[in-house]
């Protein structure tokens, strides 16, 4: 199992947090609270955290704005990632992935089966890379917001997890942009 790495320093991360919803505001905001309390807790920065309602171009026009910004290394959204009418994080983010990151959703739905059973099939909960910007997009409740913070993501930006953490690989996201992969010959 995994374990902290003697001897490496803590780096801390800069995140921002969205909550997509037409219902809710910062006051009301459970999930995107209990988010920027987990990262900050974690010694981590909160960048920004804004609410945007479900549409598929509010949610773009933000992530994309935060993958553009060099204070902000990981986006966390919270919030349409059902099947109702209104859902559509995945719609809006999965086609800017350049790098999908399968793993996160299979290990997200291993632990949610754990807790609510079947009812994790209900979550469309996905994450990837977009202009070397971790994104991840979590379903809206706090539970599920607690399970992808506290069981995946915590270790995961901590420089001194083992065997491997995504801060070490940080540096070296934009390897094909310096390769000139992607450039007309």
């Amino acid at each position: 199992m995994a374990d902290k790495g003697a001897g490496r320093p803590f780096i801390p991360v800069g995140f921002a947090v969205l909550t997509v919803s037409d219902t809710r505001s910062l006051a009301d905001d459970k999930s995107g609270l209990l988010l920027c309390d987990r990262i900050s807790e974690a010694g981590h920065k909160v960048a920004d955290r804004q609410i945007v309602p479900d549409d598929i171009e509010a949610i773009r026009a933000i992530v994309l704005q935060w993958c553009a910004d060099t204070a902000i290394d990981a986006v966390i959204t919270t919030g349409g990632t059902g099947f109702t009418g209104r859902d559509v994080t995945p719609e809006a983010l999965e086609p800017l992935f350049e790098k999908r990151m399968d793993g996160f959703s299979e290990v997200f739905h291993r632990i949610s089966y754990d807790k609510i059973g079947t009812s994790t099939i209900q979550s469309r909960a996905t994450a990837g890379l977009i202009q070397q910007t971790f994104v991840f997009v979590l379903p809206g409740s706090p539970g599920a917001c607690r399970d992808g913070w506290d069981l995946i993501l915590k270790d995961q930006f901590d420089y001194r997890h083992m065997p491997c953490n995504f801060v070490e690989i940080m540096p070296r996201l934009d390897e094909h942009l310096k390769r000139g992969a992607g450039k007309p010959g």
